[in-house]
């Protein structure tokens, strides 16, 4: 009975050991893919706070949670059966799909550029003043598109993984990703309020309002600085995509200019070769996002202003 009742241990033992290896594995993928992903999440996180830009500071945070719940419901009622059926009966369609998420991407931070240079017109830039429901439906459809993109970069990552595997690193993928984009999206916009409340708790003279002070101040230049990075982050990731969409159908050229590249600095600077090897792609990885993302606005300014002239007056 005693020896039976040990090797019970022993199983039990056993499936606990396997249990937590196959937790550290998903953790382990689940962070790979997050980490994929990472250019996409800083545009994520960029975008967001101009949701809330001109409303009530008491309202600022509920929407957040509105805008995240909508981005979860995306996430997992949406893009996660459609990604997982699609890796389990047309992996194919994966690279383009992927490749087509890229060239929008492209567009878009093409798109903030152009703006910022002063040309066309900012659709935010609407007279009337929008309701929360109206805020959060827009916040939520943007966040689907930029979720997919996410969601199809990470499981691309681990597409070698078997279907149950993926399902819960993608859930892990997913959940993490809308914590930590809302939750820091929330502290942004929250910073100069926590500001404020130290300047008129403490007193501007004090070192706790001082330092609230230069909250206030710095804020604006913060969030310019987020939007400068989430679009330099947009080029560079859609732009990345694209090279290796282009390789994994066969046509490598460019993705081994680059790769190329990228050996040759590494190896001619011994020290920080790495970090400048890393530097040349992500700079041509941008570059081909800015051009390709140029060509986009291109066309469509194109029809549009051909659309325009060509409708009746």
């Amino acid at each position: 009975m005693s020896a039976g009742l040990f090797g019970l241990l022993d199983d039990v033992a056993a499936l606990a050991r396997l249990a937590a290896a196959s937790v550290d594995d998903v953790g382990a993928a689940a962070a790979r893919a997050s980490a994929k992903a990472a250019g996409v999440v800083v545009d994520d996180a960029a975008v967001t706070p101009q949701y809330v830009r001109g409303l009530a500071a008491a309202r600022e945070v509920p929407i957040i949670k509105r805008i995240a719940i909508g981005s979860i419901r995306n996430k997992l009622l949406f893009i996660l059966p459609a990604a997982l059926l699609l890796s389990q009966f047309l992996p194919w369609a994966l690279t383009p799909i992927l490749m087509l998420g890229g060239a929008y991407l492209c567009y878009e931070g093409a798109e903030k550029v152009w703006h910022a240079l002063g040309h066309g017109a900012h659709a935010e830039e609407e007279t009337g003043e929008k309701s929360e429901d109206e805020v959060v439906s827009g916040a939520v459809r943007t966040d689907l598109i930029l979720s997919a993109e996410i969601m199809v970069i990470a499981l691309n990552e681990i597409a070698s993984e078997g279907f149950l595997s993926r399902l819960v690193i993608l859930v892990v993928v997913a959940v993490l990703i809308t914590v930590v984009v809302y939750g820091a999206v929330a502290a942004i916009v929250k910073m100069d309020d926590l500001g404020l409340a130290l300047v008129e708790r403490r007193g501007a003279d004090s070192a706790a309002g001082r330092f609230g002070s230069g909250l206030v101040r710095a804020m604006p230049k913060v969030l310019s600085v987020i939007s400068v990075v989430g679009t330099a982050a947009m080029l560079w990731v859609g732009g990345h995509i694209e090279l290796v969409g282009l390789d994994e159908l066969g046509l490598s050229g460019p993705y081994d200019l680059v790769h190329h590249l990228e050996v040759a600095v590494h190896d001619a600077v011994p020290v920080l070769g790495g970090v400048l090897g890393w530097l040349v792609n992500t700079t041509a990885s941008a570059l081909v996002g800015a051009l390709l993302g140029a060509v986009i606005v291109a066309v469509k300014t194109l029809v549009t202003s051909r659309r325009g002239a060509s409708a009746p007056h």
